[in-house]
């Protein structure tokens, strides 16, 4: 039954979906900084569009700054200050997520900033050494909002998905004893274009080709110097999301620091996607979950035939099943929170089977809660009716906003590619069952076992084509048991 209480505010989502939260305190002086200036800034930001480059200083000096209004960088720094970031580090991983949550509900976009950070801080964490890894992450995890921004400038022209192939980026070795790199090429899309350092994926020269060939290399954004490490050509003019500047970047014998060994980069760079897919997943649900509140807040005050417009049967079991599919797609996600922390810590390449089966269910809560998102977003105009279509009431801007959530980290088809490889090749399918099957109806058990296993024995190119069809109830069937595990468990945290 829907229970309008429930979803009166991201804050007491939280506390029904998990319980006792980490930092309650804190969680709520920043809920308090949205509702009194938060929502504003944001959408002033949102309706101003893409923000400007200033190339150039007084003298003549490269600065490539990104000019936003003066609050924007306010709004930005609350979030770091809270600790969207540097809680990962100090309190747990749980922790930082539920600020991140917070974000998300009121500014999905300015969320992915202190995404990337975060995945950035984990990369120079675990992989980086000496003067390098302690004045990075001195300077990420910065508890005052003085902090580094982070960045992950993977794709380039030829797209995403295939990074063995697009990516062209070249790394020279120039000084072994520093570890000192340069980079050659360009970053066809880079979020937090304006970030102080970035995590990016380049080919050293020598190496083979494809995907085993690339390298993760620590790219400042200012040389040893002081001048310009990397160029801002220009800025992506999106649908949504402008609260995270996103740009070209071009790269010139920048200056670069490999990590980690040259050989495991393409297990650093999924690890650091990975990560941001955990961050999407929970932005996801958060983003639905204010769309649904608005359509709530607008059902709730609109008379229609004699009664308000959420009394109608319809559109009443319409909310009922909206806020148990938001209760699902929560469950998924934070999940996949519960099981990046269990083993975020653990070295490339050895991965253990805990680590796999991670990937598998972080590919269906990838796709089912940016799905979900859109589809709440799209209904939450239709209650809106012709209002959901004025900019002026904001609705509308959530679906812009989901429309660019469902492609950031991989589309719906790339989830399910990917989550196809981890039951192809780790066998992650066996782990899911043993960890969700008693939850499970043992006849759909045993339907849902033999599926897969069917579609395993299949051709690749015919498994590639079939896998459209299992993915989405795959993901179904697992956010149903997840919802019944945590029921049980209250999501312990």
């Amino acid at each position: 039954m829907f229970n309008e209480t429930f979803i009166q505010s991201p804050i007491k989502f939280l506390e029904a979906m998990i319980g006792t939260l980490q930092s309650p305190d804190a969680l709520s002086d920043y809920n308090q900084f949205w509702e009194s200036e938060g929502i504003n800034i944001s959408t002033a930001v949102d309706r101003a569009g893409t923000p400007w480059i200033k190339k150039y200083d007084l003298h003549g000096r490269q600065i490539d700054e990104i000019v936003y209004p003066p609050d924007y960088w306010r709004m930005l720094r609350q979030g770091y200050q809270a600790g969207t970031v540097w809680r990962a580090f100090s309190n747990s991983l749980r922790d930082a997520y539920q600020f991140g949550y917070l974000t998300s509900f009121y500014d999905t976009g300015l969320y992915c900033p202190y995404t990337v950070s975060l995945a950035t801080a984990a990369a120079v964490d675990k992989y980086a050494s000496g003067e390098i890894r302690d004045t990075a992450l001195h300077h990420l995890l910065n508890e005052f909002g003085a902090n580094w921004q982070g960045a992950t400038w993977m794709t380039e022209i030829g797209g995403g998905s295939d990074l063995g192939a697009s990516v062209k980026t070249r790394a020279t070795l120039i000084d072994p004893e520093r570890n000192l790199w340069h980079l050659n090429g360009e970053k066809y899309f880079s979020s937090n274009a304006n970030a102080d350092i970035a995590v990016v994926a380049a080919r050293p020269e020598g190496s083979r080709e494809g995907v085993r060939g690339l390298a993760l290399f620590l790219v400042p954004r200012q040389r040893e110097d002081g001048t310009l490490n990397v160029t801002l050509r220009r800025m992506k003019d999106k649908i949504g999301t402008r609260s995270v500047p996103t740009g070209e970047i071009e790269l010139n014998n920048s200056e670069a620091y490999l990590l980690g060994e040259a050989s495991h980069g393409i297990y650093l760079i999924m690890e650091v996607l990975n990560l941001s897919r955990v961050c999407n997943n929970v932005g996801s649900i958060a983003l639905a979950h204010r769309a649904f509140l608005d359509a709530y807040h607008f059902a709730a005050n609109r008379q229609i035939f004699g009664k308000r417009l959420i009394d109608q049967p319809l559109m009443r079991r319409q909310f009922e099943t909206r806020c148990h599919d938001l209760k699902r797609g929560f469950c998924m996600a934070w999940e996949t929170v519960k099981l990046l922390e269990e083993i975020w810590k653990e070295p490339a390449p050895h991965y253990s089977d805990r680590f796999h089966y991670f990937r598998l269910i972080t590919h269906l809560a990838k796709y089912w809660t940016a799905e979900f998102a859109v589809q709440t977003a799209k209904w939450a105009m239709e209650v809106n009716g012709g209002q959901g279509t004025l900019a002026e009431f904001g609705v509308e801007r959530w679906l812009r906003e989901a429309m660019i959530v469902n492609i950031w980290e991989g589309p719906p088809h790339r989830q399910m590619l990917d989550g196809l490889e981890v039951m192809e090749r780790k066998r992650a399918h066996e782990t899911l069952f043993a960890e969700l099957g008693n939850y499970a109806d043992p006849a759909d058990l045993e339907a849902i076992q033999a599926r897969i296993e069917a579609l395993l024995a299949l051709p690749q190119d015919q498994r590639e084509a079939e896998i459209g069809d299992l993915f989405p109830f795959l993901a179904n069937w697992t956010a149903d048991l997840l919802l019944k595990k945590y029921e049980g468990e209250k999501i312990a945290i």
